[in-house]
């Protein structure tokens, strides 16, 4: 599968495991990282760059193991993180920073079984042709997180391929996670979000049909279909919208689940674009959140509501004109 990126390159996306004694070609010899990169933050960026870098160097196709679902998601789903991405929002960030190809593994109870010595000899060795590999110095891996950072090194001797670690990245003095990330987006603190990830956080979609009811009020909605349940933040937003010409496109959102019209719902992403009209159904967005207005609330009646609206707007304009300003 081929992911098109920017100046007409493609991202190369390789899903599965290799069986044992397969007689397909090897792929060409990578420069290798692993991780599930949900977020693609500055520590995560800060490892792409030195992958990329090694992989010129060496002549290396670079190349990122994933996993999908995520191994949290595997073991205890109801506990599980929520995401920062979906998997085409987080291939679409690793092919802007220079990834040639993923590999997009199933996490499934065989891979988790695996030990750590048939993890390097399938995965990094036979799967992937690996000859450098960047990993964190608390990398773990194989069943039961049996293999870590010197098993690997003592891997690398006897396979052949080279091995570095990555040291920590820190953001003032608080490490770079995407654990930070949404401990920073559910507390709506936007610009502390923007500043680990290194661009304001954003939810890509296509625009599906919803209730209609933003229109009957007034302020027409593009409904973006949201790829995951539990979204890392809600509210009111002022936001950016990329995807309909050339330029951005200044609005304000709403994600949540909408108390004033449904008792029990499930969270919905609706986008009010200032000053457009068109037929966007269809259309693939991606809404950059910019500031938090405020959290949803239930209103008595829709009157109410369509009142809170009108304010909600003045006042995203506002803050999307400081925003250009500075």
């Amino acid at each position: 599968m081929l992911l098109t990126r920017g100046l007409g390159r493609k991202l190369a996306i390789t899903r599965g495991l290799a069986p044992r004694g397969s007689d397909a070609a090897a792929p060409s010899p990578s420069a290798l990282t692993i991780g599930n990169f949900d977020g693609v933050h500055n520590g995560h960026q800060a490892m792409l760059a030195r992958l990329t870098a090694a992989a010129r160097a060496r002549g290396l196709s670079a190349t990122v193991l994933t996993f999908e679902p995520h191994p949290r998601e595997f073991f205890a789903p109801q506990s599980a993180p929520t995401r920062l991405t979906s998997l085409r929002e987080k291939l679409e960030l690793l092919a802007s920073h220079g990834v040639d190809r993923v590999h997009v593994q199933r996490f499934s109870a065989a891979f988790a079984a695996l030990s750590p010595e048939a993890f390097v000899e399938r995965m990094l060795v036979g799967a992937l042709n690996a000859r450098w590999v960047l990993v964190g110095d608390d990398f773990r891996f194989g069943a039961k997180r049996a293999g870590d950072f010197a098993f690997l090194a003592d891997a690398a001797r006897r396979h052949g391929f080279e091995l570095e670690a990555m040291p920590t990245v820190s953001d003032g003095g608080v490490r770079v996670s995407s654990s930070a990330v949404r401990e920073a987006l559910a507390r709506g603190e936007l610009a502390r979000a923007q500043a680990l990830l290194g661009r304001a956080y954003s939810i890509s979609g296509r625009v599906v049909h919803g209730d209609k009811l933003g229109r009957a009020l007034g302020f027409a909605t593009a409904n973006v279909q949201l790829n995951h349940n539990r979204p890392p933040l809600g509210g009111i937003f002022a936001v950016r919208v990329h995807g309909i010409g050339a330029s951005p496109r200044p609005g304000v959102a709403s994600l949540g689940v909408r108390p004033t019209v449904h008792a029990a719902g499930k969270p919905v992403l609706e986008v009010h674009l200032f000053d457009f009209t068109g037929d966007l159904y269809g259309a693939h967005l991606r809404v950059e959140f910019l500031a938090k207005l405020r959290d949803e609330e239930k209103y008595a009646d829709l009157d109410t509501l369509k009142a809170q609206i009108t304010r909600d707007c003045a006042t995203a304009r506002d803050v999307l004109k400081a925003f250009e300003r500075a």
